[in-house]
């Protein structure tokens, strides 16, 4: 393990919607020596998952203030570790060296290439704490076709979930699994414009932030909250917190980064991670609930 310098800028903000605030206390971090840094999973160990590089995604996992671990599939080209459970078993998808994306399961070092048989384009997004595993496939090496949201039992036989017929949606992709088995992700309408949504295999819900023009739900814990990104009328980027109970929402903006703000993972203590900025320059970020 490495321990090497990040630049911390703490700042407090009261992030509120329509519907509900809260306060957190924001913690901005750069992968030394590089300007793009994502935080993308978060446990209850608050262990971070995430990567580093613009141009060449560099997979890591943090352990605050400054312990970053470098993680990549051996023999890749590229790497993004995209979640983590509280076992420390990761998640995420590499490219090889022919350029095709595939999806992976990482337990302590021990790494296993999870693709839907038959589909050349893979990425693993979310893993509960039983190992369940959520992303999507596409039908093209290239990606460009519509995504099909996956589901994986224990990284074997893999099912499509109902996802890519919600709302007469034309693509979609499950971004994140809890440990009852409750899915978020992400749908794409006729019209292009996101949704989000959380699926079991009795409903789904559709989650759009209220007078947003495109929503993505992309993790999501067991005590019954969504996280995701929104954009406003102006076109700017902003993260959310959704409460399944109550289904409220929260507004969440880095003070740094506020119109450019992703959430892209919560773990069971509400602490958020994320990213802000625009390529190729972003900022990691932890954001922490204020009691």
């Amino acid at each position: 393990m490495n321990r090497i310098a990040l630049t911390i800028a703490m700042a407090v903000l009261l992030c509120s919607s329509m519907f509900a605030q809260t306060t957190y206390s924001f913690q901005d971090i750069n992968y030394p020596g590089d300007t793009f840094t994502q935080l993308l999973g978060i446990n209850d160990n608050n262990v971070i998952a995430g990567y580093h590089g613009a141009n060449i995604n560099q997979g890591f996992t943090l352990v605050l203030p400054n312990n970053f671990t470098s993680e990549n599939y051996p023999n890749s080209v590229q790497t993004q570790v995209t979640g983590i459970n509280n076992a420390g078993e990761t998640v995420g998808f590499y490219i090889d060296k022919s350029g095709n994306n595939h999806g992976f399961k990482d337990v302590s070092g021990a790494f296993t290439t999870v693709d839907f048989p038959g589909e050349p384009f893979n990425q693993l997004l979310g893993i509960s704490n039983s190992g369940q595993l959520v992303g999507y496939f596409s039908t093209t090496a290239s990606g460009n076709s519509p995504d099909y949201p996956t589901f994986y039992e224990q990284s074997s036989a893999p099912t499509v979930s109902g996802a890519l017929v919600i709302n007469g949606g034309t693509t979609a992709q499950a971004t994140g699994i809890n440990n009852s088995g409750l899915i978020s992700g992400f749908v794409v309408d006729s019209a292009g414009v996101n949704h989000g949504f959380l699926l079991t295999r009795q409903l789904c819900e559709i989650l759009d932030y209220p007078q947003a023009t495109g929503t993505m739900a992309l993790g999501l814990n067991n005590k019954g909250s969504v996280v995701g990104t929104y954009t406003d009328q102006a076109g700017n980027s902003h993260g959310f917190v959704y409460n399944i109970s109550s289904k409220s929402f929260t507004s969440v903006d880095d003070p740094n980064g506020i119109g450019t703000t992703i959430v892209n993972g919560i773990n069971d203590h509400g602490v958020l991670v994320g990213f802000w900025g625009t390529s190729p320059n972003n900022t990691g970020f932890v954001a922490t609930p204020q009691q």
